[in-house]
């Protein structure tokens, strides 16, 4: 967005001729130094061209002394860059050398110690896309949920919302590889992963919110597979070892649980011991645990094309029409005929009260048949029909073959004790979602490798969508062949029950069940070994890259690398996931945060993407933001149909990590997308603003500070930034700014500096804001610079807060008085208004609390509502809140003031302000003697500060007139005894007067001052040396004043007749409205009052500041407001 600037330009006399020597101390730097040790990393850091005293002796490159000491005579016109720009020969060795070692799944480095010597063995990047992507991601797609839930989701949900399932979950990983392969093509992504890939697209705030969430999601994953395979372990492998039996058919499920958190436990330890031995044993056994995941489906493929040859001998029996847990029983039916006997089965043992024909049995089991099916009747059988729809059902519903016929009964209050197969949880639509979805994770192994690939770039968008698209195949491909090959009701038994303890997906298997049983053991053990191997290093890049301090501890880890600390955080998260005990309720969890990593991952590259940064530039071409917004707007939609209350949870947890990463967290800037969507919505906000002027109700201070810096380059008055952050309950723009004297050439370190200490002020007393600092050749210019070119577009300032320049009267020459009139000249013909705060280092600092007192506001001139709104917005922070706020007014003679304080509260009430109204009386009286001491003062000092401007000889002369003419008055009036406030013209000691100038000075006063010792002695003293101190004066001002007499005062009539009545008029109105200012407001916490403007002739400079200072003599916090020409305040809504 372009900004016009105007610029003035300042001549610099001396520019030339230093640039010039600059210029010719400089020597050309020899390449050969500088790239003479290529091997040390820093070897660009730091380097000088050498001893500053030697020069170079001859304008030719071919001289003897230049060929010693530089080599590249081609690029010698750009000698004098090489210091901090590398020639692009040695930055192209360099990134040709560069290595990525990646600290994520690998262990790239192996210590070894061989008779005392360290040895480092690194293994070189040469994996292609099958090995170091496809694979990986084949292995941690594959897994727990495909052997164990797969079939149960597909008998539950039907073949048609199983396909729904498996289609939204694919398609969402499927979006997802493409926004991350666009990522991960945009340059080299290091140890991380999706953590670094998000990190650096959106920010460390939400790097390190997704981060954790997606080393929770991998913890939880852990936990998952190792109840999965303790659950193999229990029901298929060895039944019999559980510790806990059940009492009744009640306890089973309790008994069952307790078993799975032993054995978790001890499989955890167990697991967690062999990562810290050594994960390249883990590594080592990846290909083999990938092996048994590929072998259990290629048996599975390979039983479905058996089952169209010979359907397997496995049978499910059915009474009526509900399924039977055969473990128990082996004959499918009542009765059978041993040696022409009719005797009972293991069966009616189970539903009679003994095993006699003539037992009470069960009612439903009276009334209906027994019958024995195929659990796989084959793919040609047309069982798919049957499995098309779901069959939903509440914890412990019978599970049924509907279109069996059956004979109901009466009572069925004692099925749970019968040998039925039972749902043991509620089944619906969205609790699916969450269990499967775990079982399409794991696509971000490829990126997790980038370190050891040949071509990262080409590899991971390849391998990536190669191996979701075949896992992909994989799962809808089995819930239709298991649709079509199975028994619903086998289907929808979830362990095998009906089936004698045999995975539903082992019968379907050839040649045997056991194939589908180990290799699912040994998938899962695998899976939860990368799980604990994966999750400990992602949490150390984590806490490596410092954004979050409370994890730093985590960073730590052995000698070689290895998260120790990390690891053991991993474990006990990963222990809470066992102690729950059950896949069905962890598969959620894990299912949200994987889903919050992925929808920042889409976020990521459809930020990117439509903001065209420049560097945004992936090599893969096959993306679009719209894909983007899509894979996130499913991924939300998944979080919300998987488990609403955890998606809540998760979202919970997100965000107080990133507020905490943005309140606590380390500053990094890593170019994100995040801060570019800042600065286009910035740029799109800055322009809006620009249509149209703010209307009064939007109006707030948009302050402009300006800040004083030390000789130290320090804030001198840092209570002038609390000041501003308890002004902004407004919210509006802060600048602070400060001007230092000289060119940027010279001082442009020192402004680096000031602005650095500002930022630290400003963060010390919690001041939102900018800061900047200008070099000008004088303060003068500097403040009108700002003044006219703070801000942008419509956010610039439109108030300026300054601190009264109390030293204006010490200062040897009328600069600071001058750059003050100016600033309120120019901040009043810009339209501003101007905050001035006298005693800025009295105010309350933000941790004060203010228990009582009044905030008072003198409302002498209408200023737009200035004097109204700020002490509103100053009340609002908590040091000023229990502060009141009084509002007082000044009625003239001719002013009726019990009206004007009826209409005053009534206006106050329309701005809804809580606000006592006062009206102060000041009817017109006569000029004091102490107003016409106090101008004669003020004339008498200005003449006295333009002499200072003068030569010696012009000076001296100057005032030895001025001392004839005071003699001369003098001498008319000798009486004694005058008020001695005139005293203020011999200046106290503070005021800067070489010794021997001052002896010349004699005030026209000063004989007046004479004691009458004096008199009788006659002495007229013909020097007056400047010895007073500041208690002398005060002790000598109160005796005379004491003692004058109302006679004096027409003894001075002459002199006043002299004086310029206007500087009297203002003088009495700054004297009158002082004191009655002091008489109410004395004790009050705050002063607020109406600056009034500078004289327009410039000629009255001088005695401006007199009158402010009159104005506020005897306040201590005092703010002068001057408003800015237009309405702040409004009664409209």
């Amino acid at each position: 967005m372009p900004t016009n600037f105007t610029v003035v330009p300042v001549e610099d006399a001396e520019g030339d001729s230093n640039s010039a020597n600059e210029a010719g101390d400089s020597k050309p730097a020899s390449l050969g130094k500088i790239f003479g040790e290529e091997d040390d990393e820093d070897n660009l850091e730091g380097l000088h061209s050498g001893d500053e005293s030697q020069r170079e002796s001859s304008p030719f490159i071919n001289s003897d002394k230049d060929r010693e000491q530089y080599d590249g005579k081609n690029m010698a016109l750009f000698e004098e860059e090489m210091d901090s720009n590398p020639m692009v020969s040695s930055l192209l060795s360099k990134l040709a050398n560069y290595t990525n070692l990646t600290q994520g799944v690998r262990e790239h480095e192996e210590a070894e110690y061989e008779d005392g010597v360290r040895k480092v063995t690194v293994m070189v990047n040469q994996m292609g896309t099958f090995i170091g992507v496809y694979l990986p991601c084949m292995q941690n797609i594959l897994g727990v949920i495909l052997f164990l839930r797969l079939t149960w989701i597909v008998g539950t949900a039907g073949i048609l919302g199983s396909f729904a399932i498996v289609s939204m979950c694919c398609i969402c990983t499927l979006l997802t590889a493409i926004s991350m392969s666009a990522i991960a093509t945009n340059g080299v992504v290091p140890a991380g992963g999706s953590y670094y890939m998000i990190s650096r697209s959106l920010g460390p705030e939400f790097g390190g919110a997704v981060g954790l969430c997606f080393y929770l999601g991998t913890t939880f994953a852990g936990s998952m597979y190792i109840l999965g395979t303790i659950e193999i372990l229990l029901t298929y492998i060895i039944p019999t070892a559980t510790l806990f039996e059940a009492q009744n058919k009640e306890s089973e499920d309790t008994a069952m649980l307790n078993n799975m958190r032993v054995y978790g436990t001890c499989c955890l330890v167990l697991m967690a011991l062999v990562v810290f031995v050594g994960v390249k044993y883990v590594n080592k056994l990846a290909l083999v645990f990938l092996a048994c995941v590929m072998l259990s489906i290629m048996a599975t493929y390979a039983g479905v094309i058996k089952t169209v040859i010979e359907p397997p001998e496995v049978n499910v029996c059915l009474l009526g029409n509900r399924s039977l847990k055969n473990e128990k029983f082996e004959t499918c039916a009542k009765t059978e005929i041993v040696k022409n006997n009719t005797v009972t089965t293991e069966l009616w043992t189970l539903f009679c009260d003994s095993e006699y024909l003539n037992a009470t049995c069960d009612e439903y089991f009276t009334l209906n048949n027994l019958t024995e099916i195929r659990a796989i009747p084959g793919l040609l059988s047309g069982v798919i029909k049957d499995n098309l729809w779901g069959d939903y059902g509440p914890a412990d519903m019978l599970i049924e073959k509907k279109k069996q016929f059956s004979v109901p009964a009466q009572d069925m209050s004692d099925d749970i004790n019968k040998p039925y197969v039972f749902n043991d949880i509620a089944t619906y639509f969205t609790l699916l979602v969450g269990i499967y979805f775990p079982s399409v994770t794991g696509i971000m192994a490829g990126s997790n490798r980038s370190g050891d690939l040949r071509d990262a770039q080409r590899s991971i968008p390849i391998g990536t969508i190669m191996a979701i698209l075949t896992t992909s195949f994989i799962y809808i491909s089995c819930v239709v062949m298991f649709g079509a090959c199975i028994e619903g009701v086998v289907l929808r038994d979830k362990f095998g029950e009906s089936v004698k303890k045999i995975p539903v997906i082992g019968i379907l298997a050839w040649p045997s069940p056991w194939v589908i049983v180990i290799g699912s053991f040994f998938s899962c053990c695998g899976a939860g070994l990368q799980s604990l191997t994966g999750a400990p290093r992602l949490l150390q890049a984590i806490a490596r890259d410092g954004i979050i301090p409370f994890l730093q501890v985590f960073g730590h880890g052995k000698a070689n690398g290895e998260p120790t600390w990390a690891l053991l955080l991993t474990v006990g998260i990963c222990e809470i996931g066992i102690l729950i005990a059950s896949l069905d309720d962890v598969a959620p969890i894990l299912s949200i945060f994987f889903l919050m990593c992925y929808l920042f991952v889409n976020l990521a590259c459809a930020v990117q993407t439509l903001l065209r940064t420049p560097n945004w530039r992936p090599r893969f071409k096959f993306y679009h933001w719209t894909l983007s917004f899509l894979g996130m707007s499913l991924c939300l939609s998944l979080m919300f149909i998987s488990s609403w209350y955890y998606a809540l949870v998760a979202m919970v947890i997100a965000g107080c990590i990133y507020k905490y990463i943005e309140y606590r967290g380390a500053v990094k800037e890593w170019g994100d997308g995040i801060r570019g969507l800042s600065l286009n919505a910035a740029r799109y906000a800055l322009i809006r603003l620009e249509e149209a002027p703010p209307h009064t109700k939007n109006w707030r201070p948009q302050l402009l500070v300006m800040c004083k810096l030390d000789s130290d380059l320090a804030v001198k008055h840092p209570r002038l930034l609390s000041f501003t952050s308890q002004l902004k309950a407004g919210k509006g723009l802060t600048i602070v700014c400060s001007v230092l004297e000289g060119t940027y050439m010279t001082r442009g370190n020192d402004a680096k500096t000031g602005e650095q200490n500002l930022k630290a002020a400003m963060a010390a007393e919690r001041t939102k804001g900018f800061s900047h600092v200008v070099v000008s050749s004088n303060l003068r210019d500097g403040f009108s610079l700002l003044i006219q070119s703070a801000g942008l577009g419509g956010m610039k300032h439109n108030a300026v807060l300054m601190a009264w320049p109390a030293a204006w009267k010490q200062a040897r020459d009328s600069s600071a008085r001058r750059n003050f009139i100016e600033t309120v000249r120019e901040t009043t013909e810009a339209n501003q208004a101007l905050l001035v705060a006298k005693n800025i280092d009295h105010f309350p600092s933000n941790q004060e609390r203010l228990k009582e007192g009044t905030i008072d506001v003198w409302w002498i001139v209408h200023d737009g509502g200035m004097l109204m709104l700020l002490p509103f917005l100053i009340s609002q922070h908590k040091v000023w809140r229990k502060c009141r706020m009084r509002i007082f007014t000044v009625a003239q003679m001719d002013d009726n003031s019990i009206q004007m304080k009826k209409d005053l509260q009534m206006f106050l009430y329309h701005l809804r302000l809580d606000a006592v109204v006062e009206v102060v009386e000041m009817h017109d009286s006569d000029i004091s003697a102490f107003t016409y001491e106090k101008t004669l003062v003020m004339e008498q000092r200005s003449q006295m500060l333009k002499q200072m401007q003068l030569s010696r000889t012009e000076r001296e002369r100057e005032i030895q007139s001025i001392t004839d003419v005071s003699r001369g008055s003098i001498k008319r009036k000798k009486s004694s005894r005058v008020d001695t406030s005139s005293l203020n013209i011999l200046q106290p000691p503070s005021m800067c007067i070489p010794e021997d100038e001052a002896q010349l000075i004699h005030d026209r006063n000063t004989a007046s001052h004479s004691t009458m010792n004096d008199k009788a002695s006659g002495a007229t003293p013909d020097r007056v040396h400047m010895t007073w101190t500041k208690d002398k004066l005060v002790n000598e001002r109160n005796r005379h004043r004491e003692g004058m007499g109302i006679k004096d005062v027409f003894n001075m009539r002459p002199e006043w007749e002299n004086l310029n009545q206007t500087n009297v008029r203002r003088m009495h109105t700054a004297v009158r409205l002082n004191e009655v200012v002091v008489k109410k407001s004395q004790n009050s916490q705050l002063v607020l009052l109406n600056m009034p403007g500078p004289p327009k002739n410039k000629k009255g400079d001088e005695n401006y500041m007199e009158f402010l200072e009159v104005l506020m003599e005897g306040l201590d916090r005092v703010l002068l407001v001057r408003g800015g020409g237009r309405e702040v305040i409004t009664i409209y809504s």
